[in-house]
């Protein structure tokens, strides 16, 4: 009966915990400072290097349109004088001399076209302009010399065959049915990249759940009104609730990013009638793309991910006096995250070997590699199960692990909680 009637206190305290501290987090200016400062160094980079791309396309234009003369020797009689002229070529019968003028600098550039350009290289001399501005002296020689035989063959068709680079369309099948290939990644993966984000922006305030109040030296007034773990629960949900903030606020630029940059730096686009038919993928391609099962995968993956490292960020706040104290662990803790990354080449290569499989069921490394396993296809579904119940198993245990070290040792101000106190203690 005792339970009943406190029942609707304790939703109450712990509805008030969510709304505190989700207003709290939500009127700091460095939570919005570090929040904006994502997509806003997002937008700037993709500015800058679709500028800097934008301007060295212009300067590569600009060099090609404009004709760098130069002398040749033809000992394979197949270069066409029309075509070298029309590209700036001059013939010459003396190519020591002309050699010796680029190397002098008062020519840009010579080549000596041997009598069998398929079985002898081409010698192209060229004055060095820097590397601000280069030349592609190689290219002009192998446009002259194609251009040229193009221009001997009678028939158009195997001129372009001989001269050209056919487009290819390639598929390839598994199960009976079209493979995605790469695109199949993406969505997927994207739960990884946001698991990252979550920690990177979120890890000091997962950290800080139970060490804000100590340091403050108000957790006994806080504990006579409140249970710990409705505190901890609240607080735990107001800082989900902050996350789905901070993902709007990251999701919504990266929607609206590339058409905003293309409008604000005036980029021309090619038209769908300018590019090949292959170029753009159909429905068929985009929808082949699509893995549901994959997806949610990813999607339990990156929850029970972000649980079980919140547990255990709370667990060590808890045990630790000062802030200071907590975050000298947080580098432990990052370190395991990208630690799959540098076994990246074996996950690829043999990704159910003895290495892949202790990554994959290890706690700590067990989230990133499993979520790059299910973006690359190589994750059994019985995989997926172990460590379904591995992470969720261990968020719950690491939540629960976290409340019975707030509550035994939440007046800990001066030193680190003495773990055996806390499992010596017949309190639960």
């Amino acid at each position: 009966m005792a339970d009943t009637t406190r029942r609707p206190g304790a939703w109450h305290n712990l509805g008030t915990v969510i709304a505190f501290e989700v207003r709290r987090t939500l009127k700091r200016r460095s939570f919005w400072a570090m929040t904006l400062a994502v997509p806003a160094l997002m937008l700037a980079i993709s500015a800058l290097v679709i500028f800097s791309n934008g301007s060295a396309m212009k300067s590569v234009d600009a060099s090609q349109r404009q004709q760098v003369p130069f002398t040749y020797t033809d000992a394979s009689g197949l270069i066409d004088p029309t075509i070298a002229a029309k590209s700036g070529g001059t013939p010459t019968s003396d190519a020591d001399a002309a050699r010796a003028a680029v190397v002098a600098g008062k020519a840009d550039l010579f080549i000596a076209y041997p009598a069998d350009p398929t079985k002898q290289t081409i010698e192209v001399a060229g004055r060095d302009k820097g590397i601000a501005q280069p030349t592609d002296y190689a290219g002009i020689a192998r446009s002259v010399l194609l251009a040229s035989a193009k221009e001997k063959v009678s028939d158009a068709k195997l001129a372009g065959v001989l001269t050209g680079t056919p487009r290819v369309h390639e598929l390839t099948y598994a199960d009976g049915r079209v493979a995605p290939g790469v695109a199949s990644v993406i969505l997927p993966g994207a739960f990884l990249v946001l698991f990252y984000l979550a920690i990177i922006m979120l890890g000091n305030q997962m950290l800080n759940i139970t060490v804000e109040e100590k340091e403050n030296r108000v957790t006994e007034m806080i504990l006579t009104t409140i249970q710990p773990t409705t505190l901890i629960l609240g607080k735990l949900l107001a800082l989900v609730a902050v996350g789905l903030v901070q993902t709007l606020v990251l999701i919504g630029p990266m929607l609206v990013l590339p058409g905003l940059i293309m409008t604000l730096l005036g980029a021309n686009l090619p038209s769908s009638a300018d590019l090949p038919p292959d170029a753009l993928p159909s429905m068929a391609d985009l929808a082949s793309a699509i893995n549901p099962p994959a997806i949610a995968v990813g999607a339990l993956l990156f929850l029970g991910a972000f649980l079980m490292f919140t547990g255990l960020l709370v667990s060590i706040g808890a045990i630790m006096p000062t802030a200071k104290d907590a975050g000298s662990a947080f580098g432990t803790i990052v370190i395991a995250l990208f630690l799959p990354f540098y076994a990246m080449g074996i996950l690829m290569a043999d990704p159910h070997g003895v290495a892949s499989q202790v990554l994959t069921f290890f706690p700590l490394t067990s989230p990133v590699t499993a979520m790059v396993r299910n973006a690359t296809g190589t994750l059994y579904p019985w995989e997926t199960a172990v460590t379904l119940v591995l992470i969720y198993g261990f968020a719950a245990l690491f939540l629960a692990l976290g409340v019975r070290l707030f509550r035994t040792g939440s007046i800990s101000y001066n030193a680190k909680l003495d773990i055996r106190k806390v499992f010596s203690s017949r309190r639960c």
